[in-house]
């Protein structure tokens, strides 16, 4: 009898909220410069395993949007932060303009944008921080092109010749279930009407720059954290824009459903054997168990 009542009450603990979660925390991502513009910098990407909760506490969750690309002749936007409870990433940097340095990150968990061209003058490329990498610059040739925007796992490229630099790489996270790739950053633009190449993006959905004369940077697919890619030269191009962040909370099904999810949130639940996953998409609320 009282091995049964122990039996139960294991399986009664077990079936309760969990104790600890794993999470992926991706700011949105940077938008890219117009003409000859650099690449928006990658959203922060931070993950972990055993992430301690306790049931009854609400857990703050926001999705961080995504940065707008710069039109003719304007620097990008920077990406907003993606919050778990205590764990912020920060928004990936904007791709700048023509003879502008890089943007900077928001700070620790950000990557930099990448810089714009110029003709002659080499300029900086953004800052990265914990999460993030910096952005590439633009050499001092004349006619170079926009530099790369900084990606979780590597930097930026320069801009080198007419040629734009390629995006930072992406990281890739199975916390879905999927082995997908996030957070890689926007190529630069090209410098046009000379021959030409843009700068690829990062992986990870991040846009490509644009290669010929006005054409705009590509943007990056939602919920990557991905940067887009700057504009190419011309004066009118508009730069590519980044893509909105994610937050991904994962924990092993033998533990309930939250008790709640509230405020604005849109969220999804992929499918991941032995665990319950939820994706979410957009917002801000909290999340309780």
């Amino acid at each position: 009898m009282f091995a049964a009542l122990n039996n139960f009450l294991t399986l009664q603990a077990a079936g309760g909220g969990p104790t600890s979660v794993d999470y992926l925390v991706v700011a949105g991502g940077g938008g890219g410069g117009g003409n000859v513009g650099g690449g928006g910098g990658a959203g922060g990407f931070l993950t972990a395993t055993g992430f301690a909760v306790t049931s009854g506490t609400n857990y703050t969750v926001t999705v961080g949007s995504f940065g707008t690309g710069g039109v003719g002749s304007n620097n990008g936007t920077a990406g907003s932060n993606s919050i778990f409870s205590s764990v912020t990433a920060y928004g990936g940097g904007y791709g700048a303009t023509f003879n502008n340095t890089g943007g900077s990150s928001s700070g620790s968990g950000g990557s930099g944008g990448g810089s714009g061209g110029n003709t002659g003058t080499a300029q900086s490329g953004g800052s990265g921080g914990t999460g993030g990498y910096s952005g590439g610059g633009s050499n001092s040739a004349v006619l170079a092109g926009g530099g790369g925007g900084g990606g979780s796992a590597l930097a930026g490229a320069t801009g080198t010749g007419s040629t734009g630099g390629a995006g930072g790489t992406s990281t890739n996270s199975s916390i879905t279930g999927t082995s997908t790739a996030y957070a890689g950053g926007g190529g630069g633009g090209g410098y046009t009407p000379s021959s030409v190449a843009a700068g690829s993006g990062g992986g990870g959905g991040a846009g490509n720059g644009g290669a010929t004369l006005n054409q705009n940077g590509f943007a990056a697919s939602a919920n990557t954290g991905s940067g887009g890619g700057g504009s190419a030269g011309g004066g009118t191009g508009t730069g590519g824009a980044g893509g909105a962040g994610v937050v991904i909370i994962a924990y092993p099904d033998t533990f309930t459903a939250p008790t709640a999810i509230s405020g604005g949130l849109t969220y999804t639940q992929p499918t991941r054997t032995g665990y319950r996953v939820y994706r979410f998409t957009a917002g801000t609320g909290t999340i309780t168990w």
